[in-house]
């Protein structure tokens, strides 16, 4: 009985040593400078004025935690008393100050999907009641939208839909409530987030035009897109009824941004950044690139193809598929493939020159599309990305954008997810099966 005493003692000794270690520990952002391998400003463009490659020494476990960690602080005291957040207007970028701001969907949804991948449940974590309260505003505003209203939020001209784009809120609010399903959380009331997330579902299938593109593009409206496809595939992963159709073409718009034999990315609705574009057909390609593999794996197994066969048109004949799928799953494969080096280059990941919030959802999407194709490269591209976002962490433990989305709240959100991508590997690679 002593020994098994003693045995139990050591690790709650420890944890709460570590306890102890963070709570009295400075912010990251504090003291970042003594971590840094070289000299930086957040006002600087970090994504293209220095390379990535020293970034992953300083990305350690502790860092991320501490960064995480001060920037979930930050957005608890942001949050309005409605239970949501907002990124503010268009029309008043300076306004930083989170309560001066109304509350909108698209930015709540991002904030509500912080805290859940950072480990927030509705019963533990010093951020429940912020999750508590951001999902009620999120449900009463889905529930409230008018069945004939294009959008789920009568809330307009915000920073995020004049950029991304006039249905970003659904979107948005989608890949939120899909997540939310996943989990299963006590105390979730599981029926009405399920009919809140058909309402999205519904939105974003009105909104897909027959291209394959969101209607009501904003500035950078291919992200708009990348992110409905995204939404639309992370809730059919959860049992919603989403149109395939509306979904392959929805996976074709984005595909076609890149043509992967000329290497030409289309940027005419990315605002010109190739950035945008590119990191929209890598998450387009990433599902059936990961299901094009598998099917040549199997067939190597069952001795239908040879040890060394690659991805091809014949070989996924080989396997069993149809002409016309062996194409389009090569496509996905190819066009994945080629895009996913493009996205990761110096000149691209400069996006406009510095960082907005388009460019934090870029990289996003670039990073859980590796973790939905279980990706070999995505964890030397997590420690390299993670370590630009810890960089430029402001003191008070936010993260804002420096043109188009400036909002601290969505950049804060943003850069979260991100830091934290890797405790949602489980999901994104269900979202890819």
């Amino acid at each position: 009985m002593k020994t098994k005493t003693i045995l139990i003692a050591i690790p709650m000794v420890l944890l709460g040593a570590v306890y102890l270690l963070l709570s009295e520990t400075k912010s990251y952002a504090e003291t970042k400078r003594t971590l840094q391998p070289t000299d930086g400003c957040v006002f600087m463009t970090v994504m293209g004025e220095q390379s990535s490659e020293d970034f992953n020494v300083y990305k350690t476990d502790t860092n991320v935690q501490l960064s995480v960690r001060d920037g979930l602080a930050w957005l608890s005291e942001a949050q309005l008393e409605n239970g949501g957040y907002g990124a503010g207007s268009h029309h008043a970028q300076n306004i930083r100050d989170p309560h001066a701001v109304k509350a909108d969907p698209a930015t709540t949804a991002m904030v509500a999907m912080a805290f859940l991948r950072s480990g927030t449940t509705l019963q533990k974590g010093v951020h429940a009641k912020n999750l508590k309260n951001a999902i009620s505003y999120l449900l009463d505003t889905v529930e409230a939208a008018n069945p004939n209203d294009p959008y789920i939020t009568q809330v307009r001209g915000t920073q995020i839909q004049t950029k991304l784009g006039q249905n970003i809120d659904a979107v948005l609010a989608a890949q939120f409530l899909s997540s939310l399903l996943d989990r299963d959380l006590r105390g979730v009331d599981k029926k009405r987030v399920e009919d809140c997330l058909n309402i999205c579902v519904a939105k974003i299938e009105q909104a897909t035009d027959a291209t394959g593109r969101q209607t009501g593009a904003g500035w950078a409206g291919v992200l708009q897109s990348g992110l409905a496809n995204s939404a639309l595939e992370s809730a059919q992963s959860v049992g919603a009824l989403v149109d395939e159709e509306v979904l392959d073409r929805a996976r074709a718009y984005q595909k076609s941004n890149y043509d992967n034999e000329s290497g030409n990315v289309k940027t005419d609705d990315g605002a010109g950044v190739m950035l945008y574009a590119v990191s929209g057909s890598v998450r387009a390609g990433a599902k059936e690139a990961r299901q094009a593999e598998e099917v040549v794996n199997k067939a190597k197994q069952d001795g239908k193809l040879d040890k060394d066969a690659n991805v091809s048109v014949a070989n996924l004949r080989k396997a069993g598929m149809s002409e016309a799928e062996a194409m389009e799953y090569t496509t996905s494969f190819n066009v994945y493939t080629a895009a996913k080096d493009v996205a990761q280059r110096e000149d691209v990941l400069s996006g406009f020159g510095n960082n907005g919030g388009e460019e934090f959802l870029s990289f996003l999407q670039t990073g859980e599309s590796l973790v939905v194709n279980k990706d070999k490269d995505w964890k030397k591209w997590y420690d390299d990305m993670s370590g630009r976002i810890l960089k430029i962490q402001n003191n008070d433990g936010s993260w804002n954008g420096h043109h188009c989305i400036t909002s601290p709240v969505f950049c804060t959100a943003t850069s979260v997810l991100l830091l934290t991508v890797e405790n949602d590997v489980a999901y994104l690679s269900k979202i890819g099966s």
